[in-house]
């Protein structure tokens, strides 16, 4: 071979090489891996939760991160520097269409009302998706991702990532022993909101920042002038984004009583919520904004892994469950400082935990029982525990839809979701009301009667305009 025909060679060798480094595994076909045998990721937020999931993702290097995505300049100035090779965008739509052929998965970490629109797009083009918690920001929309996933068989993940960790298996594990038996009660609290909430909708008309698309950070929600006390944080607390306490920590909290017991679609859910009074004997009313605080009960038939019925009951803003008698008073129950927690209480004993399963105990006849005279350890760990819960993903990505396990599959995680969105539902339907003043008749203040397969509370029907919204103009599922 001439120098020249050398040259061509290895220059030809080296362009095609390069390119195979960035086709996405699917287009080779099924069985087949990518030579580089990394996954070609897309992130959808880049900023907060965002950041975290792409970084845990991308694992050092060990996944191709190709695009990131962010409506807000602002959002992505670190993760540019920690990722100076991706394409950047700020619409999602944009690049998809544009980055569609090079990637094999999407990560959705937006604000809860655009998580539905995104993955819907992405899953239509077959992409593997993992969508933070909540899932989606309706009842509505997490039964229709939960199919969509089913029908394009894509491998998917919702982020509360507690449910790789090892606390939700070691309980399942102490329940499947028999150490507390047969549950009826569940008491789930947090100290969310952490963000303003309960207050009215701050004033708006601010000029927009130029780093930021307005348009495209409102998305489906109806149109609002730009407010600053919204980004990047505060938007949890007003119905039009977010999803409240229940939607912030409700996935991560209710996790491990929803795996322990096998439950899933509530028969029924009634609630209270706080008032605040800036005028004597009339309460604000903010139907646009999430309570200060709220007390929401779901009862739950008996399943094949626990034949009782269960009533489960979730504390927000301040409230918390009551100290149950078999356990010490002195005992600080849930997280180290008690500000989320989890209660089981079973007919031989109780069994408590708190964020993401963690520091599980089982206390019987008013005494902690010592570890090693509890079931051992059985069932698989994720490796890496909750910190692995993105990794999980990937690894299940590469192995193709149906071939390796997660922990949070929208098969689980779309029926998971609706159960705690049926909480804001109760919340929302509270605070419907005919009047004004002290005059004032509020309507739904009632036990609201589920029906799961058709979606719809059948004993109060307004309060079913909450299980599905309506969508701007131009955005639909």
């Amino acid at each position: 071979m001439s120098n020249h025909s050398r040259r061509d060679f290895i220059k030809n060798a080296s362009v095609a090489a390069a390119s195979f480094y960035i086709v996405p595994r699917h287009v080779l076909g099924k069985g087949y891996q990518a030579p580089s045998d990394k996954l070609n990721i897309m992130g959808i937020g880049g900023g907060g939760k965002g950041y975290s999931d792409i970084m845990n993702s991308y694992n050092k290097g060990a996944e191709n991160i190709v695009a990131v995505v962010d409506v807000d300049d602002r959002q992505v100035a670190r993760i540019k520097k920690d990722l100076p090779k991706a394409n950047f965008y700020k619409d999602f739509r944009t690049a998809l269409d544009k980055e569609g052929n090079n990637i094999d998965a999407v990560i959705v970490s937006t604000p809860d009302h655009t998580h539905a629109t995104i993955a819907m797009e992405a899953m239509r083009r077959k992409k593997h998706v993992y969508v933070q918690k909540p899932l989606a920001h309706d009842i509505y929309e997490a039964r229709i991702i939960a199919e969509k996933a089913r029908e394009m068989q894509v491998v998917t993940q919702m982020g509360n990532q507690g449910s790789s960790g090892d606390g939700v298996r070691t309980m399942i594990e102490w329940f499947d022993g028999g150490v507390i038996g047969k549950v009826h009660s569940v008491q789930v609290w947090t100290n969310r909101p952490v963000w303003p909430q309960g207050i009215k909708y701050p004033s708006a008309g601010f000029e927009v920042p130029k780093e930021l698309d307005w348009d495209l950070w409102l998305g489906p929600a109806k149109y609002r002038e730009y407010n600053p006390a919204l980004l990047p944080f505060k938007w949890r607390g007003w119905w039009d984004y977010g999803t409240g306490a229940l939607g912030d920590m409700g996935c991560h909290l209710l996790d491990p009583p929803f795996k322990v017991l096998g439950i899933r679609d509530a028969i029924d859910v009634e609630c209270s919520v706080g008032s605040v009074f800036l005028n004597d004997w009339v309460p604000e009313w903010i139907p646009e904004g999430c309570p200060p605080s709220s007390m929401v009960t779901l009862h739950y038939g008996a399943t094949k892994r626990n034949p009782s019925p269960v009533t489960l009951t979730w504390y927000d803003g301040g409230l918390r469950a009551p100290h149950p008698d078999g356990i010490p008073s002195t005992e600080t129950i849930g997280d180290p400082d008690g500000s989320n927690g989890v209660i089981l209480i079973g007919s031989k004993g109780i069994m408590t935990c708190g964020t993401y399963g963690m520091y599980p105990k089982v206390y019987k006849n008013g005494k902690q029982v010592p570890a090693e005279e509890l079931p051992k350890a059985k069932l698989p760990r994720v490796v890496g525990g909750d910190g692995g819960h993105n990794t999980q993903w990937v690894e299940a990505c590469k192995a193709g839809f149906g071939k390796m396990e997660v922990s949070s599959p929208f098969d689980y995680a779309g029926p998971f979701t609706e159960s705690v969105l049926m909480g804001n539902l109760a919340i929302r339907s509270y605070m419907l009301r005919e009047g004004e003043g002290r005059t004032a008749k509020y309507i739904g203040r009632q036990k609201l009667n589920w029906d799961a397969t058709n979606m719809r509370i059948t004993n109060f029907d307004p309060a079913n305009q909450f299980v599905r919204r309506e969508y701007r103009a131009g955005w639909t599922l």
